[in-house]
């Protein structure tokens, strides 16, 4: 059959033209490069397909002769075909006379195709495996090539979501530039909904089912059909012109399409490639053999074969060099990210398979530029296709200008902030590391070194790969000897190097995020008695001894490790939201924790001992037991080391008093004296003890202070300090530990009720705080005796009448105060106890109703007040950055506690009135805690809601009215009112 006049297309010539004109391309960014280099983008490169990128772009070589195959070199003319016998064509019923677009109440797209044996019905809906259809599709080819190309075509039409039908007289008469635009009028208007962006699981199956049957169409034609002049040439133009045409669906789907045939002819040129080589060398081993030995014959087949696979092997390189140039070169910059995605994607495919021919700065280029875009997802696909390149020692060598010319890119782009691509530019910066060290500048590495503190988990643990493959590899380093002769341990040198990394990135409260971005790639993060060596072994002849800095970060990084292997559990404020552990995770955390118990049950007493006068290392440590596996005291035979560290901590209750010390202490004693371990009875008796010793001494503390004033002495320092001391544990031991059967009510509340209390102020607020815990404290009480049967409504009467007082102390320590540490400590102790005795007691327990207390409004006003005049204030410009950061936490938790009595309703939403009118001005120090409040506001009430928004602006503009000078329309108070709305 002859072919008709216009639809060759030869695979070495530029594009062909199309009448309209391509998509705007995106914007490209001047990258800043002086000179016009293989890597310089041509800013006046028009994105157009009427014209050739030659001279705009550096192409990549094509092969100087024009194609000629082996059918036409030997002068053969393909048969006629016979009639169609398979996949019939219907003509379209949706021709311009028909009804356009959807009728109303229109149906899903799986009526794109009426005809059911079409292949894209086939395809989509058969559960017959794509090679079995392939292999139907080429019989049919094989019988008539007309008709099987037709149903080919019309495929690629109904998957980009076009009813329109090709014909064989349109296929017979039209140029496929023609048959586009006939598509185009025949395509639905009303919706911009096609296959390849529809949600839902089929039509993710039909995506990858598209893209496998192209892939599996040219694998199963690899020996012959691909190389005849008829197929890939229609298939190549009609995916060529669709690439170009300004309907979005048959862009997208046809750029699809293409890219996936250029992967699938890549893996036919390996083959190809393959046989080349084989049978090159049988060529050369049969002509290197002796005349008599040689066999003519074969030799003779072997050349034939060897020209037969290099035209075959310089067809498929045509086809991609025009299809790179036709369609690659313009899409890789589509307005649509997702083609540009699909674009950077497949040259990643191809440099990897195929890097004799892709691999080529030519190529790289591309890759190159669009690291720039502005969509997240492309960028991500470009380092993607990146990552197996640089991960070949292979392919180095042909990196090597490229990387010289985007390294500085990548390693910003690991500041992205589109997380997904940060955490793969660190890793392509890590395979940079691997291969091109040298290019990697120390700048560019502590680029990355900071993202260890990154809040994002992800990014963070791919930067501490980074930190192991550049700090962290093993060497030729000899740990050293301890003084007594011990050998250090091959991790001490690493370690080392992480404290003084900690050390110099000067962030000395995250050591836990450090910690999580390491202790999944580094096994030193659990060498637990490497870390305890460090600090009980003293230094060898030949070793520096830890400074007081290091070993107090050493200390704080050891301790993070504990916490994080035993509980397996990031850091507050790392990642997403806390999942769900998996077994595997459950498990590992498991046998960490007998791991580390196993250990520090006799290290630590050593180490309590050794850092006992210094509070900041004892803070740390005393967390450790917390992390135990407590049974382990007795099925290890250790309860001569868990007497050691009772005894620890009841001397460091002795002679400390540093608020952090005691908290930790109480908290690991209480966790020590849990209920259902064998070490209960000696850790219960040992708290006993404990406790005993600190009411005590608070009690001849304060007889001795209020016997010197009945005496009308002053009380000196040391007389002063000791009933601060003493009050600072009572508090910091109620917080964990019930402390009511000591009676010690009568005495804390004798100072709190009263405002002109001779007190020092530090020792009121403890008296305060302890008085709090006595009432939560006796609450519990009585859920216990309620449970045990024992409860009786004196007990019950009591507890009623201790609140109220306090409640009604606090309120005039709030009003009368002349200290503002008593007033805070007032305020926040009211806050909690409104809430812990609110209505919801009486959900639980009906028996409690007796305890409920309601705010009244006075209350309600004394707490707001309190807000306006410790909360919204002015910041202090002049205050140390820490001591401010210090008072906006506080600040901020003085609010979050008024707000809990709005979020559980136990004030009325109008009572927010006067926090809502702060919001626009003090949105950066409480804009996330009033929004949150006025979200549960309106899910409380949404009339009540709108109305205290209501109030808020009025007060507002009543405030404004009443400034002079201020009733201008332009000034912040004014922008601040509209903010509200």
């Amino acid at each position: 059959m002859q072919r008709r006049g216009g639809k060759r297309i030869r695979m070495d010539e530029p594009p062909p033209e199309y009448e309209n004109p391509m998509t705007p391309q995106v914007e490209t960014e001047n990258y800043g490069y002086a000179q016009h280099t293989m890597y310089q983008q041509d800013s006046s490169y028009s994105d157009n397909a009427g014209g050739s990128s030659d001279g705009m772009f550096e192409s990549p070589p094509t092969p100087g002769m024009r194609r000629v195959t082996r059918s036409k070199a030997r002068g053969l003319n393909n048969p006629p075909p016979p009639p169609p016998t398979y996949f019939p064509t219907t003509p379209s019923s949706s021709g311009r006379g028909g009804r356009r677009g959807r009728p109303a109440g229109r149906k899903a797209h799986a009526d794109h195709a009426e005809d059911e044996t079409s292949l894209y019905n086939i395809i989509r809906n058969s559960k017959s495996s794509l090679t079995n259809i392939v292999d139907d599709w080429i019989e049919t080819y094989k019988v008539n090539r007309e008709a099987a190309l037709i149903s080919l075509m019309q495929f690629f039409i109904n998957a980009a979501g076009c009813k329109g039908r090709i014909t064989q007289q349109m296929q017979a008469d039209m140029e496929h530039a023609a048959i586009i635009r006939k598509m185009t009028e025949e395509f639905d208007e009303e919706s911009g909904e096609y296959p390849l962006i529809m949600a839902g699981q089929s039509w993710k199956k039909f995506r990858q089912n598209f893209c496998d049957f192209v892939q599996t169409l040219v694998k199963q034609c690899q020996y012959s059909i691909i190389y005849d002049q008829f197929l890939m040439d229609n298939v190549i133009s009609l995916l060529t012109g669709l690439s170009d045409s300004q309907v979005r669906a048959f862009r997208h789907t046809a750029t699809l399409g293409a890219m996936k045939l250029m992967t699938a002819l890549v893996d036919v040129a390996l083959t190809v490639s393959v046989n080349l080589d084989n049978t090159q060398r049988q060529y050369e081993a049969e002509r290197q053999k002796t005349r008599e030995k040689r066999a003519s014959d074969r030799l003779e087949a072997l050349l034939q074969k060897r020209q037969e696979l290099e035209e075959n092997m310089d067809e498929i390189k045509n086809m991609l060099t025009y299809m790179f140039k036709s369609v690659f070169v313009h899409r890789y910059r589509d307005t649509l990210p997702e083609i540009r995605a699909i674009a950077m994607t497949e040259i990643g495919v191809w440099m990897h398979k195929f890097h004799a021919n892709f691999l080529d700065d030519s190529y790289l280029k591309y890759i190159g530029w669009t690291l720039h875009d502005k969509v997240g997802e492309v960028r991500l696909r470009c380092l993607q296709a990146l990552q197996p390149l640089y991960a070949s020692e292979e392919l180095k060598g042909k990196l090597e200008l490229f990387t010289n010319k985007f390294k500085d890119r990548i390693v910003a782009m690991t500041l992205d902030k589109e997380y997904d691509v940060a955490v793969q530019a660190v890793r392509l910066v890590i395979s940079i590391l691997k291969h091109h060290h040298e290019i990697l500048t120390d700048k560019d590495c502590e680029h990355v070194y900071e993202l260890v503190y990154s809040s994002h988990r992800a990014v963070a643990q791919a930067a501490g790969e980074f930190l192991n493959e550049r700090l962290f590899q093993p060497g030729d380093i000899d740990p050293g000897k301890t003084k007594r002769g011990k050998r250090r341990l091959e991790n001490t040198p690493f370690i080392r190097d992480l404290v003084q990394f900690f050390i110099e990135s000067e962030l000395h409260e995250h050591a836990a995020y450090l910690v999580d971005s390491l202790i999944e790639s580094n096994s030193m993060m659990k060498d637990w008695e490497c870390m305890t060596d460090l600090l009980l072994e003293e230094p060898g002849p030949h070793e520096e001894a830890l400074d007081n800095r290091q070993e107090t970060s050493l200390i704080e990084i050891m301790v993070c490790c504990v916490k994080q292997a035993a509980t397996g559990e990031a850091p507050v404020g790392r990642g997403p939201t806390r999942k769900i552990a998996s077994l595997r995770e459950i498990k590992q955390a498991g046998e960490d924790k007998q791991k580390l118990t196993e250990h520090f049950i006799q290290t630590l007493p050593l180490l309590l001992d050794k850092y006992s006068a210094d509070p900041e290392k004892l803070a740390n440590l005393l967390s450790i037991p917390q992390y135990f596996d407590l049974d382990l005291y007795t099925s290890g035979r250790q309860e001569g080391s868990l007497q050691a560290l009772l005894s620890k901590l009841k001397h460091i209750v002795q002679v400390h008093h540093e608020p952090e010390v005691l908290e930790t202490l109480a908290k690991t004693l209480e966790i020590l004296c849990t209920e259902g371990h064998s070490i209960y009875t000696r850790c219960d008796v040992a708290r006993s003890t404990i406790v005993d010793m600190i009411v005590t001494s608070y009690k001849d503390a304060i007889d001795d202070w209020r016997n010197l004033l009945l005496g009308e002495e002053t009380p000196n320092a040391d007389e002063t300090f000791n009933v601060v001391s003493s009050l600072k544990k009572v508090s910091m031991f109620y917080a964990c530990h019930n402390l009511n059967q000591w009676g010690l009510w009568h005495s804390l509340f004798q100072d709190v009720k009263d405002v002109e209390s001779p007190l020092p102020p530090e020792a009121l607020k403890y008296c305060i705080s302890a008085c709090f815990y006595y009432l939560l404290w006796g609450l519990r009480s009585l859920e216990v005796m309620h449970e045990g049967g024992g409860l009786t409504g004196s007990g019950t009467q009591e507890l009623r009448s201790q609140l109220d007082q306090f409640i009604e102390a606090c309120q005039n320590l709030i009003r009368y105060s002349s200290h503002t540490m008593i007033k805070e400590e007032s305020y926040i102790s009211l806050c909690d106890l409104l809430i812990v005795f609110s209505e919801q007691l009486t959900s639980s327990a009906s028996f409690l109703s007796d305890l409920v207390c309601l705010p009244d409004r006075n209350l309600q006003l004394l707490l707001n007040e309190f807000v306006q005049s410790y909360v919204f204030v002015p910041e202090q410009i002049a205050e140390h950055d820490e001591h401010r950061i210090e008072e906006l936490h506080k600040r901020r938790n003085f609010l979050a506690a008024f707000s809990k009595l709005i979020v559980y309703n136990i004030m009325p939403t109008k009572s927010a009135a006067d926090v809502f009118q702060h919001y626009v001005k003090y949105y950066n120090e409480y804009g996330d805690i009033i929004k949150a409040t006025l979200s549960k506001a309106r899910e409380i009430n949404k009339v009540n809601c709108a109305l205290t928004m209501c109030l808020s602006m009025n007060m507002m503009y009543q405030e404004v009215q009443k400034t002079p000078g201020k009733n201008n329309r332009q000034n912040e108070e004014f922008f601040a009112l509209k903010g509200l709305k």
